[in-house]
């Protein structure tokens, strides 16, 4: 992928750990492909917080000072990609309060497609909100619960959302976990001796030397204490709609995600997309990174070699130093340079994990094309990207999207390639063991959880008018 599909977010938690900050830590490393723009950690001691985030990317924001003052064996941490509210400091998770239960901290990977309407509602009974994210809503409807205990006061909130929601939250004692009944967001469990660890992609436990145990369930809440580990449904069974785009993108494919191997299923596309589009050519390349295993699948399975074409430069991410305006506008050039003498003179297959837009891989078509390339033959592991995506990936809008207007052979012709070839949704599904339990709905239009309006990360940045 190498235009406008951003990241979600990173989560990390653990419990009974000497050096849970320094875990947090390098959990957040390995997460930083989910969120660049911000990271943050809150700990705790067993009577006190301690927190520290910033903007910019994990080894920006955290340093051996920092960490050392995160003082606790329990810690929640969270990287940061904006899908409702500006990019601002303010926004940065895990935010902190003060209720009737004490200190609590949270930090959410997902979308809330409701955190409009609840927002509003809560303003006009009184309260008072410091950032414009959507986990700061729920953080409101956990204070304002009636329910006795803080668990109780958990499922009260949850129950009110709608949208993808995989959540962390952290008292002063305890750590617990939740996941939204149809399993949008992933979210896992591991164990090193006696620590407890959550997180989004199981390559955050592998860092930290702890072994995945299992996903967490459906709607699943997680309580780790003193008492050790307990868990409740927070929810009556639903339709699961996990997100596919975690094994055709977002997840880095030495995780295992939604209980499967990211690798496996990456070939697999790779495989199928072989056996529905060959190719007569010479060598097949990847669009690095997200493409590199369904390449090697597509090569593999057409017994054509598996070349290095392309050469992406890993120091350039979302920074805040501002280029000029010639290379914010060609950025390909910034992240990509070609292997000429690999190039020079080839029937090239080229694989890429999708096209939004299309504007970026148009310009890296013109850069091999420079190169010598004779023929470029584009196969892409997923369908047609035609609609927006509201449970937590920022997404551009459908009249952006090239494949929401464009038919397949016009799309070829802008791009300047010899030919174009997708996967089709039955293709997609069957490199999974459970199809049906999938969310389709960026490729088919089939909304998992209905919208009443089509939000945007900016829903609630709007100020309020008319109040006097």
């Amino acid at each position: 992928m190498i235009e406008s599909l951003h990241e979600e977010c990173g989560l990390f938690g653990i419990r009974n750990h000497d050096r849970a900050a320094e875990c947090t830590f390098l959990g957040l490393y390995a997460l930083q492909h989910r969120g660049q723009e911000g990271a943050g950690i809150v700990t705790s001691d067993g009577e006190t917080m301690y927190e520290h985030k910033g903007m910019g990317l994990v080894s920006q924001v955290f340093g051996e000072d920092s960490l050392r003052k995160l003082s606790g064996t329990m810690a929640i941490g969270h990287n940061r990609y904006s899908t409702t509210g500006m990019s601002s400091l303010a926004n940065v998770a895990p935010l902190v309060v003060d209720c009737r239960v004490g200190k609590l901290a949270l930090a959410h990977n997902g979308n809330l497609i409701n955190a409009r309407e609840l927002r509003h509602e809560m303003e006009a009974e009184g309260s008072i909100f410091n950032t414009t994210t959507d986990s700061e809503v729920i953080l409101h409807l956990i204070a304002r619960s009636r329910a006795e205990t803080l668990e109780d006061m958990i499922v009260d909130a949850v129950r009110q959302l709608r949208g993808a929601f995989s959540l962390l939250l952290m008292t002063e004692e305890k750590l617990i976990a939740v996941r939204d009944p149809q399993s949008l967001r992933p979210l896992c469990l591991g164990k090193s001796g006696n620590s407890f660890v959550f997180a989004s992609e199981s390559c955050a436990l592998d860092i930290n030397g702890a072994e995945y145990v299992r996903d967490l369930e459906p709607g699943e809440l997680v309580i780790i204490d003193d008492r050790g580990m307990r868990s409740r449904a927070a929810f009556e069974h639903t339709d699961l709609a996990k997100c596919i785009f975690e094994f055709i993108y977002f997840s880095r494919p030495d995780s295992i995600v939604f209980g499967e191997n990211v690798d496996k299923i990456r070939r697999k596309l790779g495989v199928v997309l072989a056996r529905h589009h060959p190719v007569d050519a010479d060598i097949v390349i990847a669009v690095p990174d997200s493409s590199n295993t369904s390449s090697l699948g597509f090569a593999q399975e057409s017994n054509l070699p598996f070349e290095i074409g392309l050469i992406r430069n890993h120091y350039v991410g979302r920074t805040f130093i501002e280029p000029s305006q010639e290379l914010r506008e060609d950025t390909v050039r910034l992240k990509f340079n070609t292997v000429d003498g690999v190039l020079k003179g080839k029937r090239v297959v080229v694989v890429d994990d999708s096209i939004v837009r299309g504007s970026t891989m148009r310009k890296l078509v013109v850069m091999l094309r420079k190169a010598g390339v004779k023929e470029v033959h584009l196969r892409i592991a997923s369908p047609p990207v035609k609609f927006p995506c509201f449970y937590g990936i920022d997404m551009p809008s459908r009249g952006e999207l090239i494949a929401a207007s464009t038919p397949v052979g016009e799309i070829r012709e802008f791009l300047g390639v010899d030919s174009l070839e997708y996967l089709t949704i039955e293709d997609l599904s069957s490199a999974v063991d459970t199809p049906g339990d999938f969310c389709y709905a960026c490729f088919s239009g089939e909304y998992p959880v209905p919208l009443q309006t089509e939000p945007d990360k900016s829903v609630l940045e709007v100020r309020r008018v008319g109040i006097s």
